[in-house]
């Protein structure tokens, strides 16, 4: 199996969600409500001699501000002899997206009533906090517009319509809530949705109010012509999760095609044998975007309806069955420290070795012979300065490695570049650190560059073609947002970036202007997610797919709210044999094959659990999913809903082990193909290699 994989990462809590407000790097303080490692990009590497705090006082004490304004804010710490500390050790979380916390400023982006939470460490190694209440207005609305499918309104038939608004200052108003009305309800109606319904040939005009402001749209509806419809579906038989294109004809009585005709779809279920009569599941399949995918075996009758006129066709769906079981072969135990990232290559010599970082551990990364992976064997260790390696790669040819560095002694902390020459025993070649002082999270290796990003707040390129003398080439920075993960495919950059969500740029495809020395946008795409990304080309539909990692570590005001794990102990380092720590969060699936105009298709998707790591090869994604474990499901053909509900796993592995940092707490930070086997890191217990067993012939 040819791996095409990148190097993964533990990575920072998504901007809004946790944010640091410190002025320098570094806590190793405990989060009391359910935290993780990952929750501090600029706070998880306190130095030992930080002053504990007795007392934290935010200035302001509680906020009050419109959304899209960006006010100062600051958290002043104390110690125990009513001193004020110089340069504290604070984290600043919020409860909700709605408000974004930097260094010494605070920015709204919705309305609503939020608290967020100031936390530095205390006495005897236990983290101290203040709640501040938070209240956002929205601004004046300005402007509305109502928006509707382009093309003719017949009799008989029913359209929806968005409205949209604008503040002043040209920022959007979300969730808008208006008053409709129709001119004349004898010629249409319009609900309190802004769903028009035409009843007879003639004008109307439809407004909508919203805090004084109005907004009118005007249809001239025709006599219905459409007198049958005629289904061009040819698939009688699938699988669920497979997908089918809903094609439908509109016709004149007299055979004629009614071109702009809407025709709207929908479905009847009938479950098979293999669901209980008694617990019929909600949201059997779903329609969007003129396609249907089921999500439970049985008889669907999809129904296509333009006005009076209606037609139907009959799909039996079939269980995916794609299930095989996955056994663990061998092991690269490392119970002394946490572990992040992995990353394995073939070594000039012919051999395999994997790379492994680790968390909290002084700076260590290990190497391992996985040549025969039912016999993994640790070869060598190489000890930078940093208190965590948070992320590991090689580059495609294997030539060099590298080490991202966090939490450096000098707080100068860039990354480590080796030399693989000899790679059982790497040694270092360089280091380079000009524009990366804040700390490196995530990188991207090709063969001539270096792609690192600095402190959440850009990517550096460096040209690594000379491995001792790396130099510097160029850097791309979004504003007002915060970089965690980047891949880079066929000269494109996709990055995941809080506050934005997706951020597209030219780094010498050329096809849209940039190049490594001058990168150029191309595009964003706004999700609720800045944190993992992957991009797949999917070679049978010719479809590329965006998978796009949300990553919470906080499950706070969620039904079950996780295990209040606490990170540090006493000493600022993490505990042995802690609380095993929880996640939320899922992954986001886009069809961005034009991506200038990405469709939100589907997603991956476990409510108790939250997604890290993305891989995907030959139509199967490897997901690392923290305390969910590794999984491995099928992404075959085309994707619409969430592939969780599609019998789509293949398989699941979660590697309690009792001996482990924290014993039987599984927490999957990476996981990758190799070679016919899968590879993956665990948090508390180190490098585990696992195969997927045949599927059992059925006579």
């Amino acid at each position: 199996m040819r791996m095409l994989a990148r190097n993964r990462r533990f990575v920072t809590q998504t901007l809004g969600a946790a944010l640091t407000l410190a002025a320098a790097a570094g806590l190793a303080a405990a989060q009391q409500a359910g935290a993780a490692p990952a929750d501090r990009p600029a706070m998880r590497n306190a130095p030992a001699e930080a002053i504990p705090a007795a007392r934290l006082v935010a200035e302001p004490a509680s906020l009050a501000l419109r959304a899209g304004q960006t006010v100062p804010f600051r958290v002043r710490a104390f110690d125990a002899n009513g001193r004020e500390i110089a340069n504290p050790f604070v984290q600043v979380r919020a409860s909700n997206r709605g408000v974004r916390f930097a260094d010494t400023t605070v920015t709204a982006t919705a309305a609503g009533r939020y608290e967020a939470t100031a936390m530095a460490l205390g006495a005897n190694g236990a983290p101290i906090s203040i709640t501040i209440p938070i209240t956002v207005t929205w601004p004046a609305l300005t402007r509305l517009e109502i928006a509707g499918t382009a093309g003719p309104l017949y009799a008989g038939l029913t359209q929806a319509q968005k409205l949209n608004g604008w503040h002043a200052d040209g920022s959007e108003r979300t969730g808008l809530t208006a008053s409709w009305r129709s001119s004349d309800p004898r010629v249409a109606t319009v609900n309190r949705f802004g769903d028009v319904t035409a009843l007879a040939a003639g004008t109307v005009t439809v407004t909508a109010e919203a805090e004084g402001v109005k907004a009118t749209r005007t249809y001239t509806i025709g006599t219905n012509p459409v007198a049958r419809i005629e289904i061009g579906i040819a698939e009688s038989q699938i699988r669920t999760g497979d997908v089918l294109h809903l094609k439908a004809t509109a016709r004149r009585a007299n055979g004629q095609v009614v071109a702009d005709a809407p025709i709207t779809w929908s479905y009847t279920y009938v479950p098979d044998d293999s669901i209980a009569p008694a617990g019929l599941p909600g949201g059997a399949g779903i329609v969007q975007f003129d396609r249907f995918a089921a999500n439970y075996p049985g008889r669907y009758t999809l129904l296509a309806q333009s006005g009076g006129a209606y037609a139907q066709w009959a799909v039996q769906v079939n269980p995916r069955d794609v299930r095989q079981r996955i056994q663990v072969t061998g092991r690269g135990n490392i119970n002394a420290t946490h572990t992040s990232d992995l990353w394995p290559w073939t070594g000039k010599n012919g051999r395999d070795y994997v790379l492994v970082g680790t968390w909290g551990g002084d700076g260590y990364a290990l190497v391992f012979d996985i040549t025969d992976m039912d016999n993994i064997v640790k070869t060598d260790s190489v000890r930078v300065d940093a208190r965590t390696i948070n992320d590991v790669t090689v580059s495609p040819d294997g030539r060099y490695g590298v080490l991202s560095r966090e939490g450096a002694s000098n707080r100068v902390n860039g990354v480590v570049i080796l030399d693989l020459a000899d790679p059982a025993h790497p040694k270092v070649a360089s280091t380079f650190d000009q524009e990366l002082t804040g700390g490196v999270h995530n990188m991207f290796a090709t063969n001539d560059y270096l792609f690192a990003i600095s402190g959440g707040a850009k990517y550096v390129i460096i040209d690594v073609r000379d491995i001792y003398k790396p130099k510097y080439v160029s850097e791309y920075r979004h504003p007002n947002a915060r970089i965690h993960d980047l891949w880079v495919r066929d000269g494109i950059a996709y990055s995941a970036q809080g506050g934005v969500g997706v951020v597209v740029v030219d780094v010498g495809n050329g096809r849209y202007g940039g190049s490594i020395e001058n990168p150029k946008l191309i595009t964003t795409y706004r999700v609720n997610s800045g944190h993992e990304i992957f991009p797949y080309f999917q070679q049978k539909t010719g479809r590329t797919y965006l998978f796009i990692g949300d990553e919470e570590m906080s499950r706070r005001g969620r039904t079950w709210e996780g295990t209040q794990y606490s990170l540090a102990g006493p000493d600022g380092k993490p505990p042995r044999n802690g609380i095993a720590q929880t996640s939320g969060g899922y992954t986001h699936i886009v069809d961005f094959t034009d991506p200038m105009h990405p469709i939100p298709v589907g997603r991956y998707h476990l409510e108790d659990y939250g997604s890290h790591d993305i891989i995907v090869e030959d139509d199967i994604l490897y997901q690392a999913y923290y305390d969910g474990g590794v999984r491995v499901v099928d992404v075959s053909g085309e994707l619409l809903g969430n592939i969780y509900d599609q019998n789509r796993e293949i398989a699941v592995f979660k590697p309690y082990d009792p001996d482990a940092y924290t014993p039987n707490a599984p927490f999957v930070m990476n996981a990758m193909p190799w070679k016919g086997r899968v590879l993956f890191t665990d948090f508390n217990s180190g490098l585990w290699a696992a195969k997927l067993l045949p599927k059992p012939v059925v006579q």
